[in-house]
């Protein structure tokens, strides 16, 4: 009975999608947990360089005719 309960589970497709999906995300939450402090140490060193590249960038005002 149990046997025939795991067959008819395993060849039923009508969860199919749903199930897929949710493998994508557990598989993409296991990565971002193994990988945080990396992806932590690169988001921080990308915000430094765009707010350094910022800084160096002189400031030019806007006139009406360039508008």
């Amino acid at each position: 009975m149990l046997r025939l309960f795991y067959t008819k589970l395993w060849k039923e497709e009508d969860g199919l999608g749903t199930l897929e999906v949710l493998l994508i995300i557990a598989v993409l939450v296991a990565v971002a947990i193994v990988f945080r402090e990396w992806i932590i140490t690169w988001v921080n060193e990308l915000f430094r360089s765009t707010n350094a590249d910022l800084q160096e960038t002189p400031i030019q005002p806007i006139t009406p005719g360039d508008i």
